[in-house]
């Protein structure tokens, strides 16, 4: 397949429902996608229902509710009229039939995991996803009898010989976190179905503006809606992407687990969509811009990011991904934690926290933030080095970015 086709396969046909077909921009999907033209108290935006009850006007009203499987509220955990809004716009920008809306990013990984897998089952999943995506499918998955395999990430041959009769499910991330590992989606697909076993991709680092995994064959996408789609780190969410058929069972349980939003963070992150593709677009920029400078300093040893020739998944990106993203890790020359910590502490633009995807520049040491409890020859098996940095790039002015990194890497201690 050309690099022309797969990218057709990103960046094809913006579908939206009710929008008048095919052929509408990204942007104008993110702005109008998944709305009723004309609103409740004829409002531009939708309004924020404040009930987790629905009424009935009457008993016949209740049994034509059942029986005609009619659209309307019955009690909040099963869904309120912004959520559906979010999860219609959502589905649009994904090109999905559908989509499901958890209360978080991993709430919407443990609804899926949990409505697919039964005692006996297996899973593999490349061995750089999430750390807890692993914690939950190693320490509370095996309780019950869930085994999970794990490969090396991009280890293809390695994957598809761990199958066996047991398998149900194929699990990575695209782009991985921190190190920003870049799949062969098609591939990975082509052994789900070559096997008869479904794939999931977790596409947080990417969204659907850069990359659409559905569209090269995998089964379900999972965003954490927290990072990019809503944009300005003020709110949770999570969801879940697939087929309508394949998505009714994790729908239902999420009925049952209650892991759902509440209608003011729905109206937060429907708010956010709208400017989706701006900040994208700033994002990428800024990525691109910041690994550039960082790759030609003195004081980095290397950078990780997609968009650079230097990066080992660099053609394939380069092929799949309309852009590369606000994340970007590096390596500081010659330092230990403690010297890499002083470059961070430095940092006067970029704020020191967890997460990414939101307005603001944030800048973290793994290290420190998310491995300090794991000991040197773990930190090492999962690629976690002492003078690694992850920096996620927000919507400032890339100069004003790398001036503050700049100074932050002046001062060799």
């Amino acid at each position: 397949m050309s690099s022309n086709q797969i990218n057709e396969k990103n960046n094809d046909s913006d579908k939206g429902p009710g929008l008048g077909g095919p052929g509408l921009g990204f942007s104008t999907l993110s702005v109008h996608a998944g709305e009723h033209r004309q609103k409740v108290c004829n409002s531009i935006t939708d309004p924020v229902v404040l009930a987790s009850t629905f009424t009935f006007e009457n008993t016949q009203s209740i049994i034509d509710f059942i029986e005609n499987d009619e659209d309307r509220g019955e009690y909040g955990r099963y869904g309120v009229p912004g959520e559906q809004v979010v999860e219609r716009k959502l589905a649009a920008l994904e090109n999905a039939d559908e989509g499901v809306l958890f209360s978080s990013g991993m709430a919407a990984l443990v609804g899926l995991f949990n409505a697919k897998l039964s005692s006996g089952d297996e899973i593999i999943f490349f061995d750089e996803c999430y750390h807890r995506t692993r914690e939950y499918c190693k320490n509370y998955l095996s309780r019950f009898g869930i085994v999970t395999r794990e490969v090396k990430t991009g280890d293809y041959l390695a994957m598809e010989s761990e199958i066996n009769t047991k398998t149900k499910l194929l699990i990575s991330e695209s782009p991985t976190n921190p190190h920003l590992s870049i799949l062969d989606l098609e591939r990975f697909a082509g052994i789900g179905k070559k096997h008869q076993i479904e794939t999931m991709i977790d596409a947080t680092l990417a969204t659907p503006f850069n990359v659409r995994p559905l569209n090269f064959g995998v089964d379900y996408v999972v965003h954490s809606a927290t990072k990019y789609f809503g944009g300005h780190n003020d709110l949770l969410a999570g969801i879940v992407l697939g087929c309508s058929e394949k998505l009714a069972e994790v729908r239902a349980l999420r009925g049952v687990m209650g892991a759902v939003n509440s209608p003011h963070n729905c109206y937060l992150l429907e708010r956010g969509l709208k400017t989706f593709e701006i900040r994208m677009q700033r994002h990428n920029e800024n990525g691109q811009r910041v690994a550039e400078f960082l790759e030609n300093h003195p004081r980095v040893s290397r950078v990780l990011y997609p968009g650079l020739p230097s990066h080992r998944h660099y053609e394939i990106a380069r092929e799949t991904m309309r852009g590369f993203g606000g994340l970007v890790t590096f390596e500081v020359a010659d330092a230990d934690w403690k010297a890499t910590a002083k470059v961070v502490d430095r940092a006067k633009l970029a704020r020191i926290a967890p997460s990414l995807g939101g307005v603001e520049t944030l800048i973290e040491q793994p290290l420190v933030m998310s491995y300090w409890g794991y000991q040197p020859e773990e930190r090492k098996a999962f690629g976690i080095s002492d003078n690694m940095i992850r920096l996620a790039c927000g919507i400032e002015n890339s100069s004003d970015i790398i001036e503050d990194l700049q100074q932050a890497l002046a001062v060799k201690d």
